[in-house]
């Protein structure tokens, strides 16, 4: 699902640079609902999650003379709502992602397909920082390559991949653990 800036959102963004405000509502139309459920991952709560979107257009909106056409303007819009999600939880003191309704991982490392142990990972998700719970949703659950996901949280895309190999290893430890707590009850 690799993203790179179209023929139509570079006109598109050229017209609204040169007065055309109008042409933006192409783009909100466009990617609120991928922007939208990007917050939702990360705010529990509905109305944040909400305003952290529109938020994330308006200010979308007025830099977009400093778009530079290294990356969709979907992921674009995706690293200034990862921005403002991550202030929104600064400020109200909340670091967890709720991944309550979300499936199941589809590491074989991770999954052996029985419900027991799916239970125990979406447990050990939830145990989780709220950074690495975002690495893992946005990678397994919503598929985006490594390199947009690096662009999102600014940082170099061979250390998150050694980061999400390291999350790997720390959830199949900590599912281990909670086997093993079971199995002592």
């Amino acid at each position: 699902m690799s993203e790179i800036i179209n023929i139509d959102e570079r006109q598109r963004i050229g017209r609204i640079l040169d007065g055309k405000r109008e042409e933006y509502a192409w783009f909100v139309k466009t990617y609120s609902q991928q922007v939208l459920s990007f917050t939702s991952r990360m705010l529990p709560d509905a109305e944040d999650a909400k305003e952290v979107a529109q938020d994330a257009f308006v200010k979308a909106f007025r830099s977009l003379g400093t778009f530079n056409f290294h990356s969709s303007f979907c992921t674009w819009v995706c690293r200034i709502a990862y921005r403002k999600s991550l202030d929104c939880l600064k400020r109200q003191q909340h670091h967890y992602v709720d991944i309550d309704n979300l499936p199941a991982i589809a590491d074989e490392e991770l999954s052996t397909g029985r419900e027991e142990r799916i239970a125990l990972m979406e447990e050990a998700i939830d145990d989780l920082a709220n950074d690495e719970q975002l690495l893992i949703h946005l990678y397994y659950y919503e598929d985006r390559p490594l390199r947009d996901i690096a662009y999102i949280m600014d940082v170099e895309p061979n250390a998150l991949a050694t980061r999400l190999h390291r999350i790997r290893k720390k959830l199949s430890r900590m599912i281990k653990e909670k086997e093993h707590e079971q199995a002592d009850r």
